[in-house]
């Protein structure tokens, strides 16, 4: 009798560690059928922990004692992408026939995005006439052409060239 005993246990102990090491969790609801189409079981990177569509919230297995409400651990958190700036090229400068400055912006990124230069027009003397800020979205590893108006088309006799920015900053 004794000896069942002790292989009963080595059994469930066997089965416990067995279930740790392949996902499954024996208290936390996990193995269940959701409404949602979801099945439990086995843990999952593409498991929606923090998805509350289907009618309930599955929880990780960490406790999170820091008060923050969700999951523990970098699983649910989507990582920020920091954007390299953009390259600014001059092609045009306005004048009265094309009363606007075209400009290419070429994004080095492998992630879209918007990004900011100034363009200044400029008399023959280097004064500055008028300056326009502009933002142009790009798609990743592209360039988008620009045409950068000037405000006032009374300006345009003044404007002798261009100058524009070498960078454009990403728009956070």
């Amino acid at each position: 009798m004794h000896l069942r005993g002790r292989s009963l246990r080595f059994t469930a102990v066997t089965a416990l560690v067995v279930l740790a090491l392949t996902g499954f969790s024996t208290s936390r609801g996990h193995g269940h059928k959701s409404s949602d189409g979801d099945g439990g079981g086995c843990s999952s990177s593409s498991q929606d922990h923090g998805s509350s569509s289907g009618g309930h919230r599955d929880y990780d297995d960490d406790d999170d004692s820091s008060g923050s409400g969700g999951g523990s651990g970098g699983s649910d958190a989507t990582p920020t992408t920091v954007l390299q700036s953009a390259e600014v090229r001059l092609i045009s400068c306005a004048t009265e026939k094309t009363p606007y400055a075209t400009v290419t912006v070429t994004n080095p990124n492998a992630t879209a995005g918007t990004f900011s230069f100034d363009v200044t027009f400029v008399d023959e003397q280097a004064d500055t006439v008028a300056r326009r800020s502009m933002q142009a979205y790009v798609p990743a590893n592209n360039s988008t052409r620009v045409n950068v108006d000037v405000d006032d088309i009374g300006l345009l006799a003044r404007i002798d060239h261009c100058q524009t920015d070498s960078d454009a900053e990403p728009v956070s």
